[in-house]
């Protein structure tokens, strides 16, 4: 993010521009992830697969708090977040069920 210019050049107008530039390709990155996810689950129903896969549960939330600290965000959020999406999507597969 080195080549954004400081804040006194630009308005806020462009800035709040910006944020929502990122909360659409964050939303569309969650459908994807949930798209995703509802293919996980559709394999796992056809193999007669448990909903939830602590293992797996664990290497996400380790990813989760991995990226946090390479992106310099708080891990704490950012596990947090994922663990709404994970519970989300577990209750969606049970529901699909």
């Amino acid at each position: 993010m080195s080549d954004t210019p400081n804040t006194e050049e630009r308005s806020l107008d462009e800035l709040r521009h910006e944020i929502e530039d990122i909360d659409r390709e964050i939303v569309e990155l969650i459908a994807r992830r949930t798209y995703v996810a509802d293919t996980v689950a559709a394999v796992k129903d056809e193999r007669d697969l448990p909903t939830t896969d602590e293992s797996q549960e664990e290497r996400v939330m380790d990813r989760a708090g991995e990226n946090a600290e390479r992106f310099d965000v708080d891990a704490n959020l950012v596990k947090a977040i994922f663990r709404l999406l994970i519970e989300l999507n577990k209750v969606e597969q049970r529901e699909s069920r």
